[in-house]
């Protein structure tokens, strides 16, 4: 079941503005987006750090193929 709270969350109106500009989107869904980007920080890092060694092979002929 989901679960929304309501709350109040005084912040710069400028950078409010430019947050809504960016997204493109109301209040809410951009508070819920920068919440989103927020939570997943960790992740990032943790892919930042992998970053180089792992090695990937594609056989860029048989992806194409694949399609047919």
């Amino acid at each position: 079941m989901k679960s929304d709270q309501k709350i109040t969350v005084h912040v710069p109106a400028e950078l409010l503005k430019n947050a809504q500009k960016q997204t493109g989107q109301g209040i809410t869904a951009t508070i819920r987006q920068g919440l989103r980007l927020v939570a997943a920080g960790e992740t990032f890092r943790r892919l930042r750090r992998l970053r180089g060694k792992v090695a990937i092979k594609i056989d860029l002929a048989a992806l194409r193929d694949d399609g047919r």
